[in-house]
């Protein structure tokens, strides 16, 4: 998990034996709760590691940790010369399970970055021969079998998300959001429609308004460009998208098909959670992390 307060959270509810790593490492505070309830921190600069050594001299015993190196992309992790003067001088105390880096440019399979990440963590392996090695992410698991080492990270594409920008998608999509139906209404033309009357219709139209919003994780930015669909159908969003709603184009249906109650398709058959997130100008994972309480959610069993 990313926060300590998620393993925190989870502690009680797992086998004694669950190991819990919290990506972004050691709060300042939380060197002690940690270590009571064996939750493995990814240790990502010299400060974090200094407090969980400390931490180990107190308690006399030996800590895991994780250890996080920055192979390029500069946000987490022991820089080149950290990493010099940790091997030059390892701290006491700490059990390292886990050697680990992360890819900024896996998604783009031929982005040379990838190439100067992996000879950065190949370079850092070689000092800790005995350690297992994580550096895969979604993308970097089809960069092939150099990328992989001991663990993988999948993350979006657990999800169904595309793992990089070669199509197709080799994935399943894993998540479905419909929509329900609140009103329909016919307008003449020259009517404004939404907020802001951003949309103003070229002839009569048939509109429908659906019921989620910004609020519920659907970017505003999808407000005059992407789309619902119903029965094979896309259904383009017109006006801006509200906090609690959106309006649809439903001229291209039949006069009945739609009616308070229906559900219309945001993600699923017909457009997947990768064609949402391109219309709204982001990515997938944006999509899903927003997705609000508000939605009612129905779990499928994965069949065996």
């Amino acid at each position: 998990m990313a926060l300590a307060h998620e393993a925190f959270d989870l502690r009680p509810h797992l086998p004694a034996d669950a190991r819990l790593y919290v990506l972004n490492g050691l709060p300042p505070g939380a060197e002690g709760p940690c270590a009571e309830q064996d939750i493995i921190p990814v240790l990502n600069d010299t400060d974090q590691v200094a407090r969980w050594a400390d931490q180990a001299q107190t308690l006399n015993r030996t800590l895991p940790c994780a250890l996080q190196i920055d192979t390029g992309m500069s946000r987490l992790g022991l820089s080149p010369e950290e990493l010099n003067a940790f091997v030059a001088k390892p701290p006491s105390g700490l059990d390292i399970r886990l050697l680990m880096s992360h890819l900024a440019c896996a998604d783009e399979p031929d982005n040379p970055a990838n190439g100067y990440q992996l000879k950065a963590m190949q370079r850092a392996a070689e000092r800790f021969p005995t350690v297992p090695v994580s550096f895969a992410n979604s993308g970097g698991i089809f960069l092939g079998g150099p990328f992989q080492y001991n663990l993988i990270r999948p993350g979006i594409a657990l999800y169904g998300g595309a793992p990089n920008t070669s199509p197709p998608n080799p994935m399943k999509p894993v998540v479905r959001l419909d929509i329900a139906v609140i009103q329909t209404r016919t307008v003449p033309k020259d009517t404004h429609i939404g907020y802001g009357g951003t949309f103003v219709a070229e002839r009569e139209m048939r509109l429908a308004t659906l019921s989620a919003g910004y609020a519920d994780g659907l970017p505003r930015a999808l407000s005059n460009r992407g789309a619902a669909w119903f029965d094979g159908v896309r259904l383009p969003i017109v006006g801006r998208v509200s906090m609690d709603s959106i309006i649809v184009d439903i001229s291209a249906l039949e006069p009945d098909a739609l009616q308070a109650g229906s559900f219309v398709e945001l993600i699923g058959p017909h457009q997947s959670i990768d064609d949402l997130a391109r219309d709204a100008g982001t990515i997938s994972y944006e999509i899903l992390t927003q997705l609000g309480s508000r939605y009612f959610r129905h779990y499928i069993p994965v069949s065996s």
